[in-house]
């Protein structure tokens, strides 16, 4: 039988930021002595001194960084009047309980974008978005939801899904052609967990929780959802179906499409979804495939029953450093043969590595001594070298003799490619950095640095062809646009599969000096993917497409594919109400 849950959060974390990432009492600081510090107490590298950083950055880049020349972010963000559907209104107003929508010049200029640095980011901090939303609505049940789609159906208003804002493809850029008024449906509201089916292990959930309130309201009732992508603290449910997401921790719980075993979505034409939850069925085209990448195109998913599993006995974490990329990807490869993963395994190249070391505290007498005799350990009896190493962190999570097995054959299949263990604190700390890195992006940009990532899937047989290639290229077109010192590109390849991999680029340079530099990354970005695609690798692997990636959807699926997902579009919504264009629906 199912329990009854009901568990909500306020409607908004007021700790985040507005427009840039994640919370508001984290970011980066330059100290008077050129160390850098993370605010707050949330994360690892928080509340102590990197001597290490800027140093690291400057010889990356090859560049010298003016502490002093911080770019100005624009004081007044201009936020046009909204376009007034009055009849709409007046039809909300009646149809929704007071508190449920807001015009506030501000609200309406956060939820009018994601967190895609060129398109979105650096437009809104530095020069002004060509479209705003002009109405908020914040549904709390899925029958409110339900009656914000029927009335901007019969009014025809312009709807746009907002879960944690946190897409990085562009897919919350709105259109700038769009003249009717455009409604951010913002579901983070209806953040309740429904019901909990332990004897079957599933339970049903409200589209816009977090991942973060989700696993901490799992977590105590003694269960785990799994899916745990790099955005979990701000991302959401209804997000991650609509961007057809990956976890870190994959291996372990599957891809939200293994998690999710049924979807609500509200159409302007009914409710898709299947009458019953079923582990698996075979009944033809099944309706609730048509939510997972959907992109905001087809409706307002509003709950999801997905599948949940007791916590882990035993968590535990390892690392392992290896000669060099190419060395640390054969041992990926034979250990993906054996079919014993851990929940989570990553392997960073050598830029990453270092990179890793610089966000260090500054060293003890002790550490010192620690580190010159692992240094001449790995230089001296294994021959590495320490400027072409990589290193892969491990999440091994299970009972406990489930964790011992993974353990013991990772070391086995590590010793046969020559790898080195760095102990369980340094995998502990590689994988919890992915938190606090996302905020150097904003932290860079005041110094002139812009940078995003890029993530794609290949097959196992072409993952050095596509880095050399995407390597070789972004040096051309650094020498191309004419720009300051090197770029930083690296990879890291952080999702395994038996035919391929997820190779995860994270690109940058410096931009002082430079005219119109959000155009010039828009440009290399674009190269880039350019690149990755003629290589052999796909147009995305967990991001999704958005509007940054339309123009490589026809070299993704046929035109009679295309078509069909147009036709269907319309059999849905015929009157364009989700009308944010993403993917083969872009203008």
């Amino acid at each position: 039988m199912a329990d009854k849950t009901l568990n909500k959060t306020a409607s908004t974390d007021e700790t985040t930021w507005g427009h840039r990432w994640g919370y508001r009492d984290t970011h980066f600081v330059v100290n008077p002595d050129g160390s850098v510090k993370v605010t707050g107490d949330r994360y690892a590298v928080s509340g102590y001194d990197m001597p290490g950083f800027i140093p690291f950055l400057e010889e990356t880049l090859d560049i010298k960084l003016d502490l002093n020349d911080i770019k100005p972010e624009r004081a007044d963000k201009p936020v046009p009047p909204p376009v007034v559907n009055a009849a709409f209104v007046s039809a909300l107003a009646a149809a929704l309980p007071a508190g449920r929508t807001s015009d506030d010049p501000r609200e309406r200029l956060i939820h009018s974008h994601g967190q895609t640095t060129v398109d979105e980011i650096y437009q809104v901090l530095y020069a002004h978005l060509d479209r705003v939303v002009d109405l908020i609505v914040y549904p709390e049940t899925h029958e409110e939801a339900s009656a914000v789609v029927a009335l901007a159906a019969t009014h025809d208003v312009c709807l746009v899904p907002f879960g944690g804002g946190t897409s990085v493809s562009a897919a919350l850029k709105l259109p700038p052609g769009e003249t009717r008024m455009i409604v951010s449906v913002d579901m983070r509201r209806m953040d309740a967990i429904e019901w909990i089916d332990r004897e079957n292990m599933r339970a049903c959930v409200q589209a816009g929780i977090t991942g973060k309130h989700l696993e901490e309201r799992l977590a105590a009732e003694g269960l785990t959802c799994g899916h745990e992508p790099d955005s979990v603290e701000l991302s959401t449910l209804g997000g991650w179906i609509a961007t057809n997401a990956s976890g870190m921790k994959k291996n372990r719980y599957g891809n939200i499409e293994d998690i999710v075993e049924n979807v609500t979505m509200v159409t302007p034409e009914g409710v898709i979804e299947h009458l019953a939850d079923m582990p698996r069925v075979s009944m033809g085209v099944e309706p609730r495939r048509l939510a997972f990448g959907s992109e905001g195109n087809l409706g307002l998913i509003t709950r999801a029953v997905i599948r949940v599993h007791k916590l882990p006995e035993m968590k535990e974490y390892g690392s392992y450093v290896f000669r060099d990329f190419k060395t640390g990807t054969a041992f990926l490869y034979d250990l993906m043969q054996t079919g014993v993963l851990p929940a989570s395994i990553r392997l960073v190249d050598n830029v990453q590595f270092r990179f890793g070391q610089a966000l260090k505290a500054r060293p003890t007498g002790q550490e010192k001594l620690m580190s010159r005799v692992q240094q001449t350990f790995l230089e001296s009896v294994k021959g590495f070298d320490l400027r072409q190493m990589s290193a892969a962190t491990v999440v091994m999570e299970g009972s406990a003799a489930e964790v011992e097995f993974q353990k013991a054959e990772i070391k086995r299949v590590a010793a046969r490619h020559g790898g080195v263990s760095g102990g369980s604190h340094n995998g502990r700390r590689g994988y919890m950095l992915t938190y606090a890195i996302a905020y150097i992006r904003d932290f860079l940009t005041d110094y002139h640095i812009i940078g995003e990532t890029y993530e794609t899937t290949v097959p196992w047989s072409r993952v050095h062809e596509v880095i050399e290639a995407v390597e070789k290229r972004s040096i051309e077109m650094h020498r191309e646009f004419g720009l300051p010192g090197r770029s930083y590109v690296s990879p890291r390849i952080t999702q395994l599969y038996h035919t391929g991999v997820c190779i995860y680029f994270t690109h940058g340079f410096s931009t002082r000096g430079v005219a119109d530099p959000d155009r010039a990354f828009a440009a290399i970005e674009h190269e880039m993917r350019e690149t990755i695609m003629a290589h052999g690798g796909s147009i995305s692997h967990h991001h999704g497409v958005g509007k940054l990636r339309r123009d490589f959807v026809p070299r993704t699926m046929t035109p009679a594919a295309i078509e069909m997902l147009r036709e269907m579009k319309t059999a849905a919504d015929p009157t364009n109400v989700f009308g944010i264009a993403n993917n083969v629906f872009a203008e």
